[in-house]
């Protein structure tokens, strides 16, 4: 009996854990399924709006824009990718790290670049996968781990020890996990618009309702189809989500 008592707290871990997978998976084909619904009723209705994709050129002026830093390239020596950062204000100065959420880049941070050069060395990353970031194909490269090592490397390549580190949505995850395992390299944290990934995870498995307000989380899961809905008729699904206009004003 002692044993068993030992036992149970780990065997209701291990099922608690596959309800939660069982829970993912099942609503990933879910989402599947919808999306393919959708996409079959916008061929139904104009297949060539549909596949419509415009090409550019050049990117948005406000993309270099100079008030916004210096766009800058640093290759991490451990995994070989080449990471790019807009950084504004002087080196030398405490650094601030940025990291974007999903699914954004770089300019996410072009109010904060300007707002705090004055007092810190601002450095605003696109993520490994985002932006003109190299992006690994295979999707063992985007395990926890090799993000938070992304970071480290990061820092160590630009010639600190710590920074003020600040991160949104997915960025605010990689932030919290990054101050769990490396203390001593986060001055202050500052995370917008995601909780700690202890109690993210305890509420959902309290209250499945949460497993459909995060539907994206899973929906992306699926290999390639959710970057194929994302294109369709031009991109319009990203420029709504985002709500941002695209052409020579800003994207």
């Amino acid at each position: 009996m002692a044993r068993l008592r030992d036992c149970l707290p780990r065997l209701m871990v291990t099922i608690r854990s596959l309800l939660f997978w069982s829970l993912v998976y099942c609503y990933c084909g879910l989402c599947a399924s919808v999306y393919l619904l959708k996409l079959l009723w916008s061929i139904g209705k104009g297949p060539t709006q549909t596949f419509r994709r415009v090409a550019r050129e050049h990117p948005p002026a406000c993309l270099n824009d100079p008030s916004l830093g210096t766009h800058c390239y640093v290759r991490i020596k451990d995994s070989g990718l080449r990471f790019h950062y807009v950084a504004a204000g002087e080196r030398g100065k405490p650094l601030m790290l940025l990291l974007h959420g999903f699914p954004e880049f770089w300019y996410s941070w072009r109010h904060q670049l300007r707002e705090f050069k004055s007092e810190y060395r601002v450095v605003a990353l696109d993520l490994r996968g985002y932006g003109e970031t190299d992006a690994p194909i295979h999707r063992e490269n985007y395990k926890l781990d090799c993000l938070i090592t992304d970071i480290k490397d990061i820092l160590d390549s630009l010639g600190y020890s710590k920074c003020v580190l600040i991160g949104h949505d997915w960025g605010g995850m990689i932030a919290w996990l990054i101050a769990i395992c490396y203390p001593e390299m986060v001055m202050k944290l500052i995370v917008i618009n995601f909780p700690h990934p202890n109690v993210f995870t305890e509420y959902i498995l309290r209250h499945p309702a949460q497993l459909f307000k995060s539907s994206y989380y899973y929906f992306f899961q699926i290999p390639w189809f959710p970057e194929f809905m994302f294109s369709i008729n031009d991109f319009k699904a990203y420029l709504f989500l985002e709500n941002i206009p695209w052409g020579d004003e800003g994207i």
